[in-house]
């Protein structure tokens, strides 16, 4: 059983991970078991070439964001399970937890976060009542949105990214995911601010 469960391994999904993972040292945090299914194949992250984004040396590629990105997971927070090589069908809510059912495995997780990509192609089941089109995106893209407030779909169940209805900037992707962390981190703390700050 999971406490939290992170759906996706772009920019949104690996800023959730690496929040929540940097909780470790807080009391509140200390004891949550976090995966993340990272299911990358998608990512607008592949194609992706970074000369805007504060903090990256300009030329960037996505493609060595999502390399790194699962190094520092590991390196720095080695016990956020990352499960590679799965792709998730379903998630299915029961009294107090999700079941979430992938390619290869059926997981449990308290908590879900689903920060896949925004196209219309989205199959996992149990999501269909939450689709509506994206209201940030053109019209003839036929994106889409898990329609929620403030990153919430319905409780226990997040959505984070340009899956929650934002633009398709790597910072936006990234910020949002991270949100999503301090949320639930404020879960976690009972109903308390939270949020982790690393410092020289």
């Amino acid at each position: 059983m999971f406490d939290v469960l992170i759906i996706g391994g772009g920019a949104a999904g690996m800023s959730c991970a690496l929040v929540l993972g940097s909780a470790q040292n807080k009391a509140f945090a200390a004891d949550k078991k976090i995966g993340i299914v990272m299911h990358q194949k998608a990512s607008h992250l592949q194609t992706a070439l970074f000369n805007n984004v504060l903090g990256l040396t300009p030329g960037t590629t996505g493609q060595t964001i999502l390399d790194d990105g699962i190094e520092q997971l590991r390196s720095l927070y080695p016990h956020v399970t990352q499960i590679a090589k799965e792709k998730v069908l379903a998630i299915t809510k029961s009294d107090n937890c999700f079941t979430v059912s992938t390619n290869k495995q059926i997981y449990t997780s308290k908590l879900v976060v689903v920060a896949v990509g925004y196209t219309n192609l989205i199959t996992i089941k149990g999501l269909e009542s939450y689709i509506e089109t994206h209201p940030r995106a053109l019209v003839e893209k036929e994106r889409i949105w898990l329609k929620n407030t403030h990153h919430l779909i319905t409780e226990g169940l997040y959505v984070a990214g340009t899956l929650a209805g934002w633009r398709s900037q790597f910072a936006i992707a990234s910020g949002s995911g991270a949100q999503v962390a301090t949320d639930i981190l404020t879960l976690w703390n009972d109903g308390q601010d939270a949020q982790v700050h690393d410092k020289i």
